[in-house]
């Protein structure tokens, strides 16, 4: 009786304890541009909260759900095409054209959906993959030119408040996650994840259940798009719907720990800051050293950098509270 009666106030404890962490956290990110004042580290820091927010949008289908997507690049590359259309061709305020990328990124997700989710396990992530190529080509095709943005916003381009916008975004992945994940529809989630025929048979609808996460995923990579739109000066089209965008989320998220909320954090910390260096101090094989430093971490810590504080504070449930 003594341990069931103590177990609540250790449990308060500890969400108060993460709480404080996290408030803490978002101080010192809100205040750093205000010690450093560097545009270079600011740009390195606007790319991990962007990065935050893509791996934290992957995870919620391909973490939480069990759902391998290898399109997420269609999603982001919508948001950012979207958003930059509406924006400097259509007129429209940059607040508007931001959260349109996410609409349309969603509705997107949402005509593909329900045939991608017929297909399971390989196939699924082979279909997803096979589609965002095929949307890939056809931009490329009907966008050739280099999409550049006009000397007016080039002369009013403020590094600055495109931190905070990542910032603000980062914060809301975080919080939906954290929320999401423990909320009954997540535990349908982890059901699904686990095994679709014993989560329908416990009365869970497997496709509803997946594509809510896919609406949240899109949504989220969409948003992301929107604030890389506002950020890059120039880019081709094409290049917003690379394969790399999906494989970086995928990284992030397996680097951190998959299907964990602190995870993406933890991997787009890990994957900017360790590429970055290597790509200064190893120019030629800085490539190689972060894959081989993936496969060790892969092998050694096979959920992610959370295992290793896992084993750190040797709690082995932990991780799946966080």
């Amino acid at each position: 009786m003594a341990f069931s009666l103590a177990a609540p106030e250790r449990i308060g404890q500890t969400v108060g304890l993460r709480a404080l962490v996290g408030f803490a956290a978002l101080a010192a990110a809100l205040v750093v541009p205000a010690l450093i004042g560097r545009q270079d580290v600011l740009n390195l820091l606007f790319l991990v909260l962007l990065y935050v927010a893509i791996g934290q949008s992957w995870n919620v289908l391909g973490g939480f759900t069990g759902q391998v997507n290898l399109g997420h690049a269609a999603f982001f590359g919508i948001g950012v095409m979207v958003t930059r259309q509406l924006w400097l061709l259509g007129q429209w305020p940059y607040p508007f054209a931001f959260f349109a990328g996410g609409v349309a990124a969603t509705l997107f997700a949402l005509v593909i959906g329900i045939p991608t989710f017929r297909l399971r396990g390989a196939y699924f992530s082979i279909g997803t993959l096979g589609l965002a190529e095929a949307l890939r080509i056809a931009v490329s095709n009907v966008f050739p030119n280099i999409n550049a943005l006009p000397a007016q916003a080039t002369a009013e381009y403020d590094v600055l408040s495109h931190y905070y916008l990542a910032l603000g975004l980062a914060v809301v992945a975080m919080v939906f996650a954290y929320v999401s994940i423990r909320s009954r529809f997540g535990l349908g989630w982890s059901a699904v994840r686990e095994d679709e025929e014993a989560a329908r048979a416990t009365g869970v609808d497997p496709l509803l259940h997946k594509l809510v996460a896919l609406v949240a995923s899109s949504f989220l990579a969409g948003l992301a798009g929107s604030t890389f739109a506002l950020h890059q000066a120039s880019f081709y089209a094409e290049f917003v719907f690379e394969p790399s965008w999906t494989f970086d989320a995928l990284l992030i998220t397996f680097i951190g720990g998959v299907g964990t909320t602190l995870g993406p954090f933890l991997g787009a910390l890990f994957y900017i800051l360790v590429r970055e260096g290597l790509a200064i101090s190893f120019t030629q094989f800085h490539q190689i050293i972060f894959g081989v430093l993936f496969i060790l971490i892969v092998l050694l810590l096979p959920g992610g950098l959370i295992d290793a504080w896992r084993r750190l504070r040797g709690r082995r449930s932990w991780g799946s509270e966080v």
